[in-house]
């Protein structure tokens, strides 16, 4: 499988030479027919060949879609063996199979350790090695629409934040566990020794391993959090307001580690999936003065700083923790009919229309 990355990672780059050589000449890309001449043979199972040639299509595609828009984006790179990671497989049947063992075109039989059962009518297959050396199975699988659970909970806002993780409108806040925290100082050893390392030294690359395996340990542990607490709190709530937060934007502004580390993209992106199937409404507001604005009479304070932690309103001498308040506002800003009501709820628009299947994801490690 090793191999047949290295394969794919100079059929990339092929392909990408080949790609910026006819667009010099003739200033237009290849097409795909042309791409996939140059894959036939090479060495991958067909199939497989062609998804590379469609990632590297698609890859173009978006460059000249964000170019039209005024967007920045980057062109598609050449590839080093560490960022080919993956063969994807689209057809099920048609080069691989999964019984108790899965069987793969041309690796054969392939010992797995299946996490659970893998539900529904299997698509794809996607065989993923991380930096760490783990190999992984990703399958797309078709299932049937599962009926909505009926959920009798209240509702709620949620303000998320760096002090504390989530805070909650009806005064419950959940910690900040701060997971890359606690293995800062281990990480920073290790990285230390990975630099002293001699280069292209056998020595060099089981150093770089262990950076990848803490790198993986901190990530398990952040979806680990993530997951259980989404899942309590759509079980527990019927309807859930959140900010719709640019996070992207914001770590790059400041404090990028502490945003980047406590996850609120992924976060909210869990509660909007799981909630469906929980009998739960998840909505995404505008986050402008959330903070700023008075949960009881409405009056901004444009005088309060990141440092203020307690919200004192001057006009009703509404006296309230500053988080709190926030989340008072963003479940008033949700509530439909309310005044002044801003609630960008798109996504919950997208899982109302009733569809036939719903597309889940099941791995398996290698």
């Amino acid at each position: 499988m090793c191999r047949h990355l290295w394969v794919s990672k100079e059929l990339w780059n092929e392909m990408l030479a080949f790609t910026k050589e006819i667009y010099n000449n003739y200033e237009k890309f290849p097409t795909k027919k042309t791409l996939r001449e140059l894959v036939k043979n090479s060495g991958l199972f067909s199939q497989v060949g062609q998804e590379l040639v469609d990632r590297l299509i698609d890859a173009l595609h978006r460059k000249i879609e964000m170019k039209k828009k005024g967007e920045k984006g980057g062109f598609p790179r050449f590839k080093s063996f560490d960022r080919m990671k993956s063969l994807r497989y689209p057809q099920y049947e048609f080069g691989f199979s999964l019984d108790k063992k899965l069987k793969v075109t041309p690796f054969g039989e392939i010992s797995i350790k299946k996490h659970r059962e893998v539900k529904g009518r299997i698509k794809t297959l996607t065989l993923k090695k991380e930096a760490s050396g783990k190999w992984f199975a990703v399958f797309c699988v078709d299932t049937p629409k599962e009926i909505s659970k009926e959920n009798r909970g209240a509702a709620v806002g949620i303000d998320l934040g760096l002090k504390t993780f989530a805070t909650l409108s009806n005064s419950l806040k959940i910690g900040n566990p701060r997971h890359l925290m606690k293995h800062e100082d281990r990480l920073a050893f290790i990285q230390r020794k990975f630099s002293k390392k001699k280069k292209r030294s056998k020595s060099r690359k089981r150093a770089k391993v262990r950076i990848a395996r803490l790198h993986e340990k901190v990530a398990d542990t952040r979806k680990d959090f993530l997951h259980k607490t989404s899942t309590q709190l759509v079980n527990d709530y019927s309807f859930i307001a959140l900010e719709k937060l640019a996070s992207k934007e914001m770590a790059e502004q400041s404090y990028g580690k502490q945003i980047n580390d406590a996850g609120w993209n992924m976060f909210a992106n869990m509660l909007a999936y799981k909630a469906e199937g929980a009998g739960c409404r998840v909505v995404f507001v505008d986050p402008k003065n959330t903070s700023k604005m008075c949960s009881r009479c409405g009056n901004i304070r444009n005088d309060l700083t990141l440092w203020d932690r307690e919200y004192d309103c001057p006009n009703c001498g509404l006296s309230i923790d500053r988080d709190l308040n926030a989340a008072r506002n963003i479940l008033t800003r949700a509530t439909p009919g309310h005044g002044g009501s801003n609630a960008c709820n798109s996504l919950q628009k997208e899982r109302d229309v009733a569809v036939a299947t719903s597309v889940k994801q099941e791995a398996c490690t290698l």
